[in-house]
């Protein structure tokens, strides 16, 4: 009984904490949440956060499930099994871009997991947290997979790997929605002389959709 109330006890902190983190990150728009004021946000000691979790890097990782989990239900959703494939997947890559722009801090989260290699991350948290962040990524890709599968075998999508083109999906729209933090784009006004432009959120995230459509070939 003692074992189960504490058990208990852990993951309600574990959540409040993840809570405050993410607070945190979509307050600012960025990876910004110092270990102080995460406690302070729950009202506890810091030292009593590297009783809860491994390293920052952890508390991190399970803030990032918490995005995906929210975008899980947003794909589900967006690609309900009652529309067309190339519906589906036109309304599931709008909500993944538009959740992208919704959620800076998801997106550079993203980005961030992506710049080290599998291994490397998957030795400085534990076992657990490794498992809760592959379900967590593996639940949105398989809303693109299962739409793509659909589409290929209708014959309006040209894929012949569901799974591979549902995560190149995936990690095209992470790199593409980078511009709608910067908001601007380069060229080159004369030679020599480089000239920024404006670049509109909404205009990225329909070519993340447009750009889509075209990778797996759909045919209207």
């Amino acid at each position: 009984m003692a074992a189960s109330a504490s058990s208990t006890l852990r993951r309600g902190r574990e959540r409040e904490l993840v809570l405050a983190t993410r607070s945190l990150f979509d307050e600012r728009g960025m990876l910004d949440a110092p270990i102080e004021e995460i406690a302070n946000a729950v009202g506890i000691a810091r030292g009593l956060i590297y009783r809860q979790f491994s390293s920052k890097e952890e508390l991190f990782v399970l803030t990032v499930t918490d995005y995906l989990d929210e975008l899980a239900g947003v794909l589900d959703d967006a690609t309900d099994g009652g529309a067309d494939p190339l519906t589906r997947l036109e309304r599931g890559m709008a909500a993944y871009a538009g959740f992208c722009q919704r959620y800076p801090a998801f997106l550079d989260a993203s980005l961030s997991l992506m710049h080290r290699p599998a291994r490397e991350l998957h030795e400085i948290v534990s076992e657990s947290v490794w498992l809760r962040l592959g379900q967590g990524i593996a639940r949105c890709v398989d809303h693109l997979e299962r739409v793509l599968r659909a589409g290929s075998e209708a014959g309006t999508f040209d894929v012949v790997e569901p799974q591979y083109m549902a995560n190149i999906l995936w990690t095209q729209v992470l790199g593409a929605m980078h511009l709608t933090r910067i908001r601007v784009g380069v060229r080159q006004a004369a030679p020599g002389i480089p000239e920024l432009f404006t670049i509109a959120p909404e205009q990225v995230v329909q070519t993340c959709v447009d750009s889509a459509l075209a990778t797996v070939r759909a045919r209207r």
